[in-house]
């Protein structure tokens, strides 16, 4: 019974062209591994869209987002969208656009709108500009570790009591026998701390300061 079952899924997965794709992509794997706001299975088609994905999960202005949504429809073809990022003001189609080869069809825009969603094509070479995507990338690696109470209470009263203080310092806090740096990126990416991702690569003299959202 359960062959058959499986059998009939497949077969049906392939008539399916969403369903195709989103298997398509479940073959696929990109590290970091780990999400933190991600609605369903995570799913990329491409290297640039895992990218993208990682600074999605590091985007203060993100709520949550999706993988491969939904199929769109024109009578020049279909689309999937890699994602669909939510926001508080609304939801947003996103698509790693990655060049000439891989083009984008003019007509997703106003499919978008028609459906009541605004919609962005991100340069996949601007994906990798700065120290941004690295720093995600880093701190992605601890997305499934949960950081023990008492550390977390640690460092939130040393740093409503001092300000800011660098990463170096702050790691002298824990006190739990974990990593450190494992309970420190687990307090950045569930927004109890935030430091700058921008400025350079994370080390000892980042600034580590309360959430303010």
């Amino acid at each position: 019974m359960s062959l058959i079952s499986h059998s009939q899924n497949r077969t049906e997965s392939l008539a399916d062209p969403l369903a195709l794709l989103r298997l398509e992509a479940a073959s696929r794997s990109f590290p970091p591994r780990g999400t933190v706001r991600c609605i369903g299975q995570p799913l990329f088609r491409s290297r640039a869209a895992r990218d993208l994905a990682c600074l999605l999960d590091l985007d203060l202005g993100v709520v949550s987002w999706t993988c491969l949504p939904f199929m769109m429809d024109d009578e020049g073809g279909q689309h999937v969208p890699d994602f669909a990022v939510t926001r508080p003001n609304g939801i947003t189609l996103h698509d790693v656009d990655e060049g000439v080869s891989t083009a984008l069809p003019d007509w997703i825009t106003d499919a978008a709108h028609d459906r009541g969603y605004q919609y962005e094509r991100v340069p996949a070479g601007e994906l990798r500009e700065g120290f941004r995507l690295e720093n995600a990338r880093d701190l992605l690696r601890y997305a499934g570790f949960r950081a023990p109470l008492g550390d977390r209470v640690r460092l939130l009263a040393l740093i409503d009591e001092y300000g800011p203080m660098p990463l170096a310092h702050c790691m002298q806090v824990v006190r739990t026998g974990t990593d450190p740096i494992a309970v420190i990126a687990a307090l950045v990416l569930r927004r109890f701390l935030e430091i700058d991702l921008d400025e350079a690569r994370i080390g000892p003299d980042t600034r580590v300061a309360r959430f303010r959202g």
